[in-house]
């Protein structure tokens, strides 16, 4: 999903909070070359283009790309406590076997100052979205990163001009994070359109990614710190790929954050012949429901994790094996299912039947409020936008999408350019340069499963945290449960697999009191995984 969306705050009284620059501290001079608080200028030597994939998109291609690091000073002052920290912004060469670049990866890398002689000791987060085809602007402007775009306060975009403010809910705090974006987004650019063609599919992207972490432990000397990955959406399923391929190359992680999980697309993609998505679905659309106040005043009575415990125990007994039973089942028992499923799900029991008891995503946020003439999110089932052409199957936009978008874009834009001072007349890719993916399954569902198995068979150490949302339908906390409890290991790698449930959206991060537990949960996961034994 483009992590997508892959979409704050305030678990602590912030006492002062202010943001300067300050003169650069003494320290040894960077693997690269930097500029520090450069005149104002644009990085005009870049070449670059836009070539037509001949299939409705585009993939955008830098030949050149300025690779010098662009390093800024700063300081945020949380809970009564400064931190001086360093901005660098810049381009990463992603080299081929043959040490030639094949493209650049764009990121923005957070140092604590204080910790700056001690890296080994200082952990070191890698921070992803997912898409395909998202940059890493939601994690690093709405969540973990030591700036924010703000948002109202139940996550729905403000009123224009939008604003920038500091994130006491950083994670800057517990550790450096790097905010990387995949080639195609953001201003990450392939070398050639062939060079595009292959890093714009699932082996490609790893093998992009995983170059990239090579490289940046060894540009700044960063082999010997602690090791973590924060991936979001697909970043959940690049994360876990991760994971297997770099520990074979010598790089072990003390921990993964997997936040809105998918591990195996074919949880995603049901069908008549792959009944397992519809019954892992059924618990988050209950979830919406319960919401939206459309389940029996019974249901609507008790509190939704018990609802949905409820929902989950005949998702996949009595619904399943309704489904796998396909066209023997007979007229009584599919009465029996329509009437359950209509309970569940707060539609209504002619439309279940008429939908053959199957149905998707995109027809479950249109319908549970059709007749109110609203949609709901597919990333956030809570949000809610208009639907005046009601006649329509499915949804015609996403409200939980598009709401965060501008603010969130406008934010960065400006921050990049006036605070991290990078100059760059580049497009800056939200979506899009990912035309076609390859899946790289052509004979079942990409799956990254498989690697995780080998990260924790082979790092003994490795500890992973799931954080998973109620109200997210593009990657529903039932099938991220499914899939981790059906990785194949032993009860003690199990052990090792870390829960956080949130009554949220898909980015349980854009609203308040969820965003304060997020910042929680990830500081005493990094805490407990720094520390396991």
């Amino acid at each position: 999903m483009k992590a997508i969306f892959l979409l704050l705050v305030l678990a602590v009284p912030v006492l002062a909070q202010e943001r300067r620059g300050r003169p650069s501290p003494t320290e040894e001079a960077p693997a690269t070359p930097s500029r520090e608080q450069t005149p104002e200028r644009s990085r005009t030597n870049e070449t670059t283009r836009t070539q037509s994939q001949g299939s409705g998109g585009s993939t955008p291609i830098a030949e050149k790309v300025d690779e010098t690091p662009v390093v800024t000073h700063h300081e945020i002052t949380l809970h009564g406590k400064t931190l001086e920290y360093t901005a660098t912004v810049a381009q990463m060469p992603i080299l081929d076997a043959s040490d030639e670049t094949e493209a650049h990866m764009f990121y923005v890398a957070y140092t604590l100052d204080e910790a700056t002689n001690t890296p080994g000791r200082r952990p070191l987060a890698f921070a992803f979205n997912g898409g395909p085809g998202s940059p890493t602007i939601w994690l690093h402007m709405l969540a973990i990163g030591p700036r924010r775009a703000k948002l109202l306060d139940d996550g729905n975009m403000p009123r224009p001009p939008f604003t920038l403010v500091d994130n006491d809910d950083t994670l800057l705090e517990q550790c450096d994070l790097v905010f990387i974006d995949a080639v195609g987004t953001g201003y990450s650019r392939a070398k050639t359109v062939e060079n595009a063609r292959r890093f714009n599919g699932v082996n490609g992207d790893l093998q992009a990614f995983g170059e990239f972490i090579r490289m940046y432990l060894t540009r700044n000397n960063r082999w010997l710190s602690p090791l973590f990955i924060i991936g979001e959406s697909y970043g959940t399923f690049r994360a876990a790929g991760l994971a297997g391929n770099l520990i074979d190359q010598g790089i072990a992680f003390n921990g993964i954050v997997l936040v809105s999980t998918v591990l195996n697309f074919e949880t995603l993609r049901p069908g008549l012949n792959n009944s397992l998505g519809y019954a892992l679905n059924l618990p988050t659309y209950a979830a919406d429901a319960w919401y939206h106040k459309k389940l029996p005043a019974d249901l609507q009575a008790k509190e939704l994790p018990v609802v949905l415990k409820e929902v989950e125990g005949w998702a996949m007994t009595g619904y399943l094996e309704a489904l796998n039973q396909g066209d023997q089942i007979t007229a009584e028992e599919r009465n029996e299912i329509v009437a359950k499923l209509a309970r569940y799900n707060g539609l209504d029991a002619h439309y279940v039947e008429e939908s053959n008891l199957r149905y998707g995503v995109g027809q479950f946020t249109r319908q549970l409020l059709r007749a109110e003439k609203l949609t709901i999110g597919r990333y956030d089932g809570r949000l809610t936008g208009p639907s005046p052409m009601n006649a329509g199957e499915t949804s015609e936009f996403d409200p939980s999408g598009s709401l965060p978008q501008p603010p969130v874009e406008a934010a960065f834009m400006n921050y990049i350019r006036t605070e991290l001072n990078y100059k760059t007349d580049m497009k800056y890719y939200m979506s899009g340069g990912i035309v076609p993916w390859d899946w790289g399954a052509s004979n079942g569902f990409a799956d990254t499963g498989n690697q995780l198995r080998n990260a924790f068979t082979k790092n003994p150490h490795l500890q992973v945290m799931v954080c998973a949302s109620y109200y997210d339908l593009a990657t529903p906390y039932f099938e991220a449960k499914y899939a981790l409890n059906h990785l194949g290991v032993q009860p003690e790698i199990q052990k090792r697999i870390h829960w956080a449930f949130y009554e949220a959206g898909h980015m349980m991060y854009i609203k308040r009191p969820t965003h304060d537990k997020f910042k929680q949960d990830l500081t005493d996961f990094i805490t407990q995984a720094m520390t396991a034994e």
